[in-house]
């Protein structure tokens, strides 16, 4: 692709490079790996010169192991223009970027680069605990009075829900017996936000399709999965809390962690919708290709409602700047 066709043309640059080689279910190859297109992401920025950008990525990248390759991408990301020669291998090409940075040069295209961070999704209303690290930047003649969106939902605020004076387990009516009350948490903070949505919340008025097959069929990808079992780290997903991060299927054991466990005990595998629902894609959204296969795209994607809650918040700032 020739990024250069859109020079000047686009305010802003989103993608995530694959996340494989920084995953903490995959290698840990980084830079090493063939999957890592850190380069290209700098290489688009570099051609439309954008407004601004947003990347994202596992946060797996931002383990100690990775700090140097973390502070390399940043730094392309800050110059991209200072490229990698031929003759260069990474860290040179860092040590140079290092240099540039230091030398109190400001020609050519450069961005301010917010200060990247890992996000909770359950932070922001998805009903599944999944961290990504992204990466901002605005072009260095943009006004960049920006901040990363508040957290508009928490922990606390749930366990509050679900306690004697919450409503979650009346509103989801649940018996007694399967009722887990918390004690009361006393912390002012909750009050200003919501309680993180939960499996049951995202789900409680699908089918289940292994009880109610005919029912559930008439639903866009909502089949029943067999084969789900609960061994040592791989326990499922709590009905009555935000689900674990669903898995790409690729980490070892077919599914990974991507099973429900009901209200008597046993699990089964989340059906394509309902993960999709946990992803806070939409209902219409459809998914080709087997079980594994739109698991596989559902758990290398970003949850819906994150990327729009930072992305909105970016588009609002340039147009609150430029119209």
């Amino acid at each position: 692709m020739d990024f250069t066709l859109l020079e000047d043309k686009i305010d802003l640059v989103t993608g995530g490079p694959p996340c494989q080689p920084f995953s903490l279910g995959g290698k840990h190859k980084a830079h090493d790996d063939h999957r890592d297109m850190w380069s290209e992401a700098v290489r688009a920025v570099r051609e439309t010169r954008p407004r601004a950008f947003i990347f994202e990525n596992v946060k797996g990248l931002t383990r100690s192991s990775f700090s140097a390759y973390f502070a390399y991408i940043t730094l392309q990301l800050t110059y991209p223009e200072v490229v990698r020669q031929q003759a260069e291998d990474w860290h040179e090409h860092l040590a140079r970027l290092e240099q540039h940075h230091s030398s109190g040069k400001r020609e050519g295209l450069q961005y301010q680069v917010i200060p990247p961070r890992v996000l909770n999704a359950a932070d922001y209303g998805v009903p599944q605990r999944r961290e990504r690290v992204f990466f901002i930047g605005f072009r260095n003649d943009v006004c960049a009075n920006w901040a990363f969106p508040k957290a508009t939902h928490s922990l606390a605020a749930l366990q509050l829900d679900q306690t004697d004076r919450g409503v979650y387990w009346d509103l989801h009516r649940l018996a007694r017996s399967h009722r887990r009350l918390h004690k009361p948490v006393n912390d002012n903070l909750t009050s200003a936000l919501q309680p993180w949505r939960t499996v049951r919340d995202a789900l409680a008025d699908l089918p289940d399709p292994q009880l109610a097959p005919a029912a559930s069929a008439k639903l866009l990808n909502h089949r029943y999965q067999p084969g789900a079992r609960s061994y040592a780290g791989h326990t499922g997903s709590p009905m009555d809390l935000p689900a674990k991060a669903l898995k790409a299927g690729v980490h070892g054991v077919p599914g990974g962690e991507n099973m429900m466990v009901r209200d008597d005990g046993s699990v089964r595998y989340f059906t394509v919708r309902e993960s999709a629902r946990l992803q806070t894609f939409p209902d219409q959204f459809a998914f080709e290709g087997s079980w594994s296969e739109a698991m596989r795209q559902l758990g290398n994607a970003v949850p819906v409602d994150l990327a729009k809650t930072v992305t909105e918040s970016v588009i609002r700032h340039l147009r609150q700047l430029h119209g």
